[in-house]
C-alpha cells in the first residue's frame, strides 16, 4: 500500500542528490607540471595516467564534470610561487596535481597547506613534503626520495660492497636520495667515500667519471632521471666504467629511458615502487588500457599519476562529490587503501605511501622484477607535526 510513496520518495531524494551535485558545478583540477625540458616526458605520462583512471571512472567524479586547467612549471623553482598562486587564486581550482621537479614541490606546498585547495604530488619526491610541510590537504602518490635509495643502500650492503661513490644534480632530490642511499649502505658496514655534483640541468660529466674512475670505488650511486638519466647512463658506459664499476641508482635512471640508452643500460639494477613485469592481473590490466589509449607503454610515471586520480576518487566518492565537506574527504583519502598496479598500498600519517620496493634489472627494453627489496617500507616522515 505504501509502495508507490517510497518509490516516489526515494526518487525524490535522489533528484535532489543530483540537482546538488550540479549545482556544485565544475570540479577543477589543475595540472602544475613540467611539459617542456629535461622532464616533459614525465609530466605527460603523470596526466595521461591521471586522465586514464578519470575516464575510467566515466569521466566524472562522483558526478561532477571535471574542468581541467594546465600550467608548465618548466621544472624551475625561481616560478613556482607565481605558478601555484595562478592556479589557486586566479583559476580558483579544487585541486591541485603536481609535480615532478622537488624544488618546485617544495614551494608549491608551502603555498597550499596555507590554502583549501588539496594538492596531491604524483611524483616529487621531496622529503619535507610529506615530512617538515605535511599538511592535512597534502597527500603524495608516489615516493619519497628516501624510499628507493634507502631499498638500494639497503641491497648494496647485502651484496658486500664495501666502498662507493656517488653522484647527483645538485638539488633537494639528488640530496635527499644520496642521503637515504648513505643511511642503508653504512648501516649496513659500507663507506660512501665522495659524494660528487654538478648543477641541474647540467649533463656535462666527463670531469665527473674522471674522478670516479680514479678514486676505483666498488659502486657507483647515481641520481639522475629524464634526459639527464639517458646521458649519464651513456657517458657510464662510453667512458668504460659499467665493466669494472657497477652502477646503481634508484629506478629513475632507466624508468622511461630505456629506449634512448640501449646498450649502455642493460644489466643495471635499481629499486623502485614499479616494475615492467610485475605481471599481476591489475598491472596487466592498467598496461593494456594505457597502450589502448595513448599508443605508449606505461611507466612509474604513468602509474603514480593514475593512483593520483585513484586517492581523489576514493575522497570524492567519500563526500558524494561535495568538496566542501574537506575533513571527511581528507579522512577518506587517509583511510583508503589504493589498488595501484604497483601493488596495493597504504598511506602512512604523513600522507606517504607505504609500499613494496622492488629489485629490478635491466634486461632489453625492460625494468624486469627479480625481487622485492623491502617490504612495505613506509618513510620515517622526519619532521611531520600533523
Amino acid at each position: 500500500m505504501h509502495r508507490p510513496y517510497l518509490t516516489t520518495a526515494l526518487g525524490a531524494g535522489l533528484l535532489v542528490a543530483a540537482l546538488a551535485v550540479q549545482a556544485q558545478g565544475k570540479l577543477k583540477i589543475g595540472f602544475m607540471l613540467p611539459y617542456t625540458g629535461t622532464y616533459a616526458a614525465l609530466g605527460t605520462a603523470i596526466e595521461n595516467g591521471f586522465r586514464l583512471r578519470v575516464e575510467e571512472a566515466g569521466g566524472k567524479l562522483a558526478g561532477r564534470e571535471i574542468e581541467y586547467v594546465k600550467v608548465d612549471d618548466e621544472s624551475d623553482p625561481s616560478k613556482a610561487t607565481d605558478n601555484i598562486n595562478r592556479l589557486l587564486s586566479r583559476d580558483q581550482v579544487d585541486v591541485v596535481v603536481g609535480t615532478v621537479h622537488s624544488g618546485v614541490a617544495m614551494a608549491m606546498a608551502k603555498v597550499v597547506r596555507e590554502s583549501k585547495a588539496l594538492l596531491i604530488v604524483p611524483n616529487a619526491g621531496a622529503d619535507a613534503v610529506t615530512g617538515a610541510m605535511c599538511a592535512p590537504n597534502i597527500f603524495r602518490s608516489s615516493f619519497s626520495n628516501w624510499q628507493p635509495a634507502y631499498a638500494m643502500g639497503q641491497v648494496a650492503a647485502e651484496r658486500k660492497h664495501k666502498t662507493a661513490v656517488t653522484i647527483t644534480w645538485k638539488y633537494a632530490a639528488g640530496d635527499e636520495s644520496v642521503g637515504g642511499f648513505k643511511e642503508a649502505f653504512e648501516k649496513g658496514g659500507g663507506k660512501v667515500v665522495k659524494e660528487l655534483t654538478l648543477a641541474f640541468p647540467n649533463v656535462e660529466f666527463q670531469a665527473l667519471l674522471t674522478e670516479i674512475a680514479a678514486t676505483r670505488p666498488d659502486i657507483v650511486y647515481a641520481f639522475f632521471a629524464g634526459g639527464g638519466a639517458v646521458k649519464f647512463v651513456k657517458d657510464y658506459a662510453g667512458a668504460g666504467l659499467n665493466k669494472s664499476i657497477p652502477l646503481y641508482g634508484p629506478g629513475f635512471l632507466t624508468d622511461g629511458t630505456l629506449d634512448a640508452q640501449g646498450e649502455a643500460a642493460q644489466g643495471m639494477l635499481t629499486t623502485l615502487h614499479y616494475a615492467d613485469s610485475l605481471n599481476t592481473p591489475r598491472d596487466n590490466a592498467f598496461r593494456l588500457a594505457y597502450a589502448k589509449t595513448f599508443k605508449l607503454q606505461p611507466d612509474v610515471y604513468a602509474v603514480q599519476g593514475y593512483d593520483a586520480a585513484q586517492l581523489l576518487v576514493a575522497g570524492m566518492t567519500a563526500v558524494k562529490g561535495d568538496i566542501t565537506k574537506r575533513d571527511e574527504m581528507i579522512a577518506a583519502m587517509e583511510k583508503t587503501k589504493v589498488d595501484s598496479p604497483r601493488g596495493a598500498f597504504t598511506l602512512g600519517k604523513s600522507h606517504n605511501p607505504v609500499q613494496d620496493i622492488y629489485l629490478r634489472k635491466v634486461e632489453g627494453k625492460e625494468n624486469k622484477v627479480i625481487g622485492v627489496a623491502v617490504k612495505a617500507l613506509a618513510d620515517p616522515g622526519r619532521g611531520c607535526r600533523m
